[in-house]
């Protein structure tokens, strides 16, 4: 059994190799804090080479998944400069999200996503990286960065890597919404279902089937299909995509629609 790191922003139930990571700030509808993604990164560091947890179930507590990022945070960040020589602090806690998807995405154990109400923004993304996705019919997806003058940076690799170029355009400017029956037809979730026991069977049966296969050839399973899918590192993209969430945040764009999103007003653009 793994030592599970103690945790307050995500809450941990481990039942025999099935582990259960809930967000659990449900009042703020879940924002992946830089809080919750260092007890993410930990949990996940603790099952690293422990091959009796085969699967995770993430979600999230009080009926939805996440709302993505924390705009406060941002924009009090956005006001950081780094000093000569120094490290941009937004570029590293941009860069600490990168790795957390990163590390969620490539782990050994099956991930099973389990998505209610809102996946916006980073929670789109982490959508993605579910091995198998599940979500309720009325579920919301959308990627909303762009419409706070932001944009999705490193999310985009995995959503790219997920649904393909062509609707990961059309998500990625327009920050249009889709629901969970929608999100399955675009190939973000595998299964949808109308109802809370409907979902509940369906995460269920994914978990018997994955117990199903041996832990090790999954393992090297995920690891083949990772270096099928295209020939540049991760790494590499999650570096540009923090280059890219700094400039965004500090742009003119970013700080009025941050500013609009807080201040609960339209957002007042300007021809760039």
């Amino acid at each position: 059994m793994p030592s599970l790191p103690d945790t307050s922003a995500i809450r941990l139930d481990l039942q025999g190799p099935v582990l259960h990571l809930w967000l659990n700030l449900p009042e703020a509808r879940n924002p992946l804090t830089i809080e919750v993604q260092r007890e993410i990164l930990a949990t996940f560091g603790a099952i690293a080479e422990d091959r009796t947890v085969r699967v995770v179930v993430i979600r999230g507590a009080g009926g939805t998944f996440s709302a993505g990022g924390n705009l406060k945070a941002f924009a009090s960040a956005a006001a950081l400069r780094p000093e000569d020589g120094a490290d941009d602090p937004l570029r590293a806690e941009n860069r600490h999200f990168g790795a957390m998807m990163q590390t969620i995405n490539e782990a050994p154990q099956a991930i099973v996503c389990v998505v209610e109400g809102h996946a916006l923004g980073g929670g789109f993304g982490l959508a993605c990286v579910g091995d198998v996705t599940i979500v309720r019919d009325d579920a919301q997806f959308g990627l909303s960065e762009v419409m706070l003058g932001l944009v999705p940076a490193s999310i985009s690799p995995f959503v790219v890597q997920r649904i393909g170029l062509t609707a990961a355009r059309r998500f990625g400017v327009s920050g249009a919404r889709l629901s969970g029956r929608e999100a399955v037809a675009v190939g973000i979730a595998h299964e949808s279902a109308a109802s809370a026991e409907d979902l509940e069977r369906a995460v269920a049966q994914a978990i018997a089937q994955i117990l199903r296969c041996a832990p090790g050839a999954v393992a090297e399973t995920k690891r083949l299909l990772f270096r099928a899918a295209g020939p540049t590192p991760m790494d590499e993209l999650l570096d540009r995509a923090a280059e890219s969430f700094c400039a965004a945040v500090r742009s003119d764009e970013g700080r009025e629609g941050i500013a609009a999103f807080l201040d609960r007003r339209p957002p007042n653009w300007k021809p760039a």
